[in-house]
């Protein structure tokens, strides 16, 4: 498996890891086995990068994961590169929140590590910005952890590239998460260039573009039964995913044209684009992870990434990546 630095002077991870939010049944039923076999066989793909947060399935994520640590007991210690997420709220009515307080990060990483079953996390995240804290306060209180040996380094998901820029002057900042793929490619504008000159890693999530970019799309039953996709311009409005389906089905002739996956290239193609890109694909199957981790070893030419831009150039996706509600809490900046 091809390795990345996570961050400036950070350690070496796996450039494909696995988004755990799909262990919650974010995108379909999963059982804890299903979610422990997964993550058997990603430690045998040499797959170590492992990114949940406290709010997938309100802690059912960290504690699969905390679980999955626990049966291998020393054998496998310390192969894995734990990153978790703290930052959002619920209100008694169920309206999403932000809280970047000290207070409420102090207790939620707790809450994180006593679910993992571990003493510190190698990365952890604020995971929307709650914009009446200045971000420079906020990077105070994580150094805080980094000081108190809670967690070796931090991030942000979801924030623009000069929010970035203000963070890094308080303290070096590992990584920023954000959407990135054939699919969606707004990083271009700014945040690749601001993490390369900063030295974080850009971790990409939803790579294989919420399964669009694969060689099985998903059905009308799986959007209407999924509760993102079921409200994303993107899947939810017909004429949109009819488009898109229409367009991705040169992509996916190209993928078997050159001998492999939809998926496998769309990773592929995501990890040439910059040295700092770290894939988190989410799957709730054995054989897709192989076929997302085979991505990482695919050598394409200069030919060959004409072909993938040609075929599916920038701005090619009908639908905007977020409905409305979906937009409350992510930075826009471009």
């Amino acid at each position: 498996m091809q390795q990345r630095q996570l961050g400036p002077g950070g350690p070496a991870v796996s450039a494909v890891g696995i988004g755990a939010m799909s262990f919650a049944g974010f995108y379909g039923p999963a059982t804890e086995e299903e979610s422990h076999a997964v993550l058997a066989a990603a430690l045998d793909l040499g797959i170590d990068h492992i990114d949940t947060a406290n709010v997938y399935g309100m802690g059912l994520s960290e504690r699969i994961v905390g679980s999955f640590l626990a049966r291998q007991g020393k054998a496998r210690e310390g192969r894995f590169r734990l990153a978790t997420k703290a930052g959002i709220t619920r209100d008694a009515e169920g309206r999403r929140g932000f809280d970047n307080s000290a207070e409420h990060l102090t207790a939620e990483l707790d809450a994180s590590l006593q679910r993992l079953g571990v003493e510190a996390v190698d990365l952890y995240y604020v995971h929307r910005r709650d914009q009446s804290i200045p971000i420079e306060e906020v990077a105070g209180t994580l150094a805080g952890f980094v000081a108190a040996g809670k967690i070796h380094s931090f991030g942000f998901s979801e924030i623009a590239p000069a929010s970035l820029r203000r963070a890094a002057l308080e303290h070096p900042v590992a990584a920023v998460q954000s959407e990135y793929s054939l699919q969606t490619r707004s990083p271009e504008l700014g945040l690749v260039q601001s993490c390369e000159a900063l030295g974080a890693s850009l971790v990409a999530f939803s790579p294989v573009g919420r399964g669009l970019l694969t060689d099985s799309p998903p059905t009308a039953e799986a959007i209407a039964a999924s509760s993102f996709l079921s409200v994303n311009p993107r899947f939810a409005e017909p004429a949109n995913y009819a488009a898109n389906l229409k367009i991705t089905e040169g992509y996916r002739k190209l993928a078997a044209e050159l001998g492999t996956t939809a998926a496998a290239l769309a990773i592929a193609w995501l990890l040439y684009r910059s040295p700092t890109v770290i894939a988190i694909p989410g799957t709730r199957s054995v054989d897709h992870l192989k076929e997302l981790a085979a991505g990482a070893a695919l050598k394409l030419s200069a030919a060959d990434l004409d072909r993938i831009e040609h075929t599916l150039p920038a701005g090619w996706t009908h639908g905007d990546r977020y409905a409305e509600a979906q937009w409350i809490g992510p930075e826009r900046y471009c």
